[in-house]
């Protein structure tokens, strides 16, 4: 093979085949993949191979933010190619100081110094490892319903069921519920967000004290969690958490891999509530996928600390120039677009559907979303809320389900019981209700599994 065979266009097929054969896809057994031969992306859209049209509802993995071809990024990608390919972690450049400054001017209070890496479960990774460092404890807080990547320590902190095969993992890591109102053993019906969130915190205050508080070093939370459910906390509760781990020496990171940059209707899911945690870990919007870029956001308190220390941690791709590039040009386009606006005035839109979508269909038991961020969660019976599909499985109905969404050129990301809408930034009014069309079509099949 030679790069001239680059310019012979593969058919649909081919590029399956060879995908299948020669690579491993993630959290997936090679017989049961059916990937689509994605060839370009222009917008909300995509298109395969055959020349079919998808919308894309879910940004791909949660990190599409702008959408797919924005020339601007692209672009830039091109200039910073011409002008520095890649600098050692060791390097000082134009991107590396430029970016620096402009993301400090996006994350609140003073998180104002970055380390830089290739994705979101590196971040993490290194933001244990900073906790543990500045505070001289080992132990780290996390939910059941986290998911916070897939290297060691990120997927030793994660909750759902990825962690089970990559067990034991890390030492230290002590466990906390969700805020999920719909299917917390905490929420009594009837119950105020007030009354819910005091007991939830009750709760996390009993497992401190169980515990040791001078054992634990952090405490790691999806702002809004993802993939395992989109719970969104009720307000109070993110207060609450920072003022218990102040209390307690704890400090709190803040996993915006997926909720941050713009998806909530905010630069930072935080934002929402006025909190200012100690770190806040990021990756997917800022670049939206463009090239891979990660970041750790650290407060100028935990900073200082490596003044004098030394921060025993490194990647050879640390601040790389292109990623760098492709995160000023991406963040510039959502700042000249008000694409942080658009998604708040879309999210309206948004909730506005899936309310539709709740009264129309006895399937659909929950729903919620926050900006742009967004799930339906799918039930048999509404009264007994039993799930359309079981935790940590599949069912015959959510197979369906996702059939008819990729029939009918739409891709969507379905785990479990949950069908997400999830859609790119700069999506319209008239494209949201187009979309929303096919899934009001797509769920009269899990309403003929549901009890009316």
């Amino acid at each position: 093979m030679t790069i001239a065979e680059h310019d012979i266009a593969m058919s649909a097929a081919e590029i399956v085949d060879l995908s299948k054969r020669h690579t491993l896809f993630s959290w997936s057994a090679r017989g049961a993949i059916n990937p689509i031969p994605m060839v370009r992306g222009e917008g909300i859209y995509f298109w395969d191979a055959d020349g079919k049209r998808y919308i894309d509802m879910n940004s791909q993995l949660m990190c599409v933010n702008i959408g797919h071809g924005n020339r601007r990024v692209i672009e830039a990608i091109k200039r910073q190619a011409d002008e520095l390919v890649y600098a050692g972690p060791g390097m000082a450049t134009p991107v590396r100081a430029r970016f620096g400054r402009m993301l400090s001017t996006l994350t609140p209070g003073d998180l104002n110094c970055f380390f830089f890496t290739l994705g979101g479960a590196e971040a993490n990774e290194n933001a244990i490892r900073i906790a543990r460092m500045v505070t001289g404890r080992q132990k780290i807080m996390a939910r059941y319903r986290s998911y916070h990547g897939a290297t060691l320590g990120a997927v030793s902190l994660t909750g759902d069921p990825r962690r089970w095969a990559n067990e034991p993992g890390i030492p230290g890591v002590v466990r906390f519920f969700d805020p999920y109102k719909y299917r917390s053993h905490l929420f009594r019906e009837g119950d105020t967000d007030a009354e819910f969130t005091r007991r939830c915190l009750a709760e996390i205050e009993e497992i401190i004290a169980y515990e040791g508080p001078h054992t634990i070093a952090a405490m790691f939370i999806e702002t809004v969690t993802g993939t395992n459910g989109l719970i969104v906390p009720p307000d109070g509760y993110l207060q609450g958490l920072r003022a218990i781990c102040d209390a307690n020496g704890i400090l709190l990171v803040c996993d915006e891999v997926m909720c941050g940059l713009g998806r909530t209707g905010s630069w930072f899911a935080v934002d929402q509530w006025k909190v200012v945690p100690d770190m806040i870990t990021m990756a997917k919007g800022l670049t939206s996928a463009y090239l891979p870029l990660g970041a750790v956001a650290m407060s100028e308190r935990i900073a200082a600390h490596f003044d004098k220390n030394v921060f025993y941690g490194g990647l050879t791709y640390n601040a790389h120039p292109m990623s760098l590039a492709a995160a000023e040009a991406c963040l510039q386009v959502m700042i000249d677009e008000d694409m942080i606006g658009h998604a708040s005035r879309m999210g309206r839109v948004l909730s506005e559907l899936h309310q539709e979508m709740k009264r129309k269909h006895p399937s659909v038991g929950d729903v919620r979303s926050i900006g742009l961020f967004g799930v339906l969660e799918l039930v048999k019976d509404r009264a007994t809320k039993e799930p359309m599909a079981p935790f940590n499985g599949t069912s015959t109905e959510m197979q369906k389900l996702g059939a008819f969404l990729r029939q009918e050129g739409m891709y969507a990301f379905i785990n479990w019981n949950n069908l997400f809408t999830n859609p790119p930034l700069c999506i319209n009014e008239q494209q949201l209700r187009e979309s929303f069309a096919i899934i009001d079509r797509a769920l009269e099949i899990t309403d003929g599994a549901a009890k009316s």
